[in-house]
């Protein structure tokens, strides 16, 4: 198993995404620390599904845009499995579709908060305790190409992850490579909500593969960028798309 004896942080794992990820780790072994904010089923039944397989899995609502959140959750991920070795920082969201001119400062700093703070947090917690290991952060294709219509302030946050991302390659390596993935169009409640039936089969029929991507898809490079078969590969922001953007 490619994380035996390894214990990975997903954060917004829960659903989608992150309920993938925490599925995928399990699997090759690490325990899972699953931070959720409200999708407490879908954190409950991901533990169950890693406690009936044999893995050890527990989850925790909190609210990562705060310290108490933050601190509350690294400390029961070394008080249950004694250290960090992968944290998965997933939480994020648009919140809503609104252009500059309809925008409050009131959202641009809750977007922010939400997929760079939040980040900024878990990673500063847990370095006390990630003596050596990875950080995989979730970034956005729309940090590359600015997002869809009302999607500045999310496509700037997930710029900033990106930068964020090569600075603290730099900044933590050796011991600590740190890497993000910038996902295009996947089947979540995050398009569900927020894109149109009609522009997602647009996006399909363009994407030279022809479809939607799948959670499953990003765990697996989740997983990759997690474990030791991608040793030498920090700093890196890997767009996985299914071919609609180049970089």
């Amino acid at each position: 198993m490619k994380l035996a004896g390894k214990t990975a942080i997903i954060t917004g794992g829960g659903r989608d995404i992150g309920r993938a990820c925490a599925i995928r780790l399990a699997e090759e072994g690490a325990n899972v620390a699953i931070n959720y904010f409200s999708s407490s089923e879908g954190a409950d039944n991901a533990v169950a599904e890693i406690s009936a397989a044999g893995g050890r899995a527990f989850a925790l609502q909190g609210d990562l845009n705060t310290q108490e959140g933050v601190d509350t959750l690294v400390e029961k991920v070394v008080a249950d499995f004694g250290g960090v070795d992968v944290l998965v920082n997933n939480t994020g969201g648009l919140i809503a579709r609104k252009t500059i001119a309809e925008m409050s400062l009131e959202h641009w700093n809750k977007v922010l908060d939400l997929n760079l703070t939040s980040t900024f947090l878990m990673i500063k917690a847990c370095l006390p305790h990630l003596k050596s290991g990875a950080i995989v952060n979730l970034a956005s294709q729309a940090g590359r190409d600015g997002g869809g219509p009302g999607s500045v302030a999310y496509a700037a946050s997930k710029g900033a992850v990106m930068t964020m991302t090569r600075g603290l390659a730099k900044e933590l390596g050796p011991d600590i490579r740190v890497n993000a993935i910038c996902p295009g169009m996947i089947d979540t409640d995050f398009h569900n909500i927020f894109t149109k039936p009609e522009v997602r089969k647009i996006v399909e029929n363009a994407a030279p593969m022809k479809r939607q991507g799948l959670p499953v898809d990003i765990a697996n490079l989740v997983l990759f960028l997690a474990c030791e078969d991608s040793a030498f590969i920090t700093g890196a922001n890997v767009d996985i798309n299914g071919g609609m953007l180049f970089s």
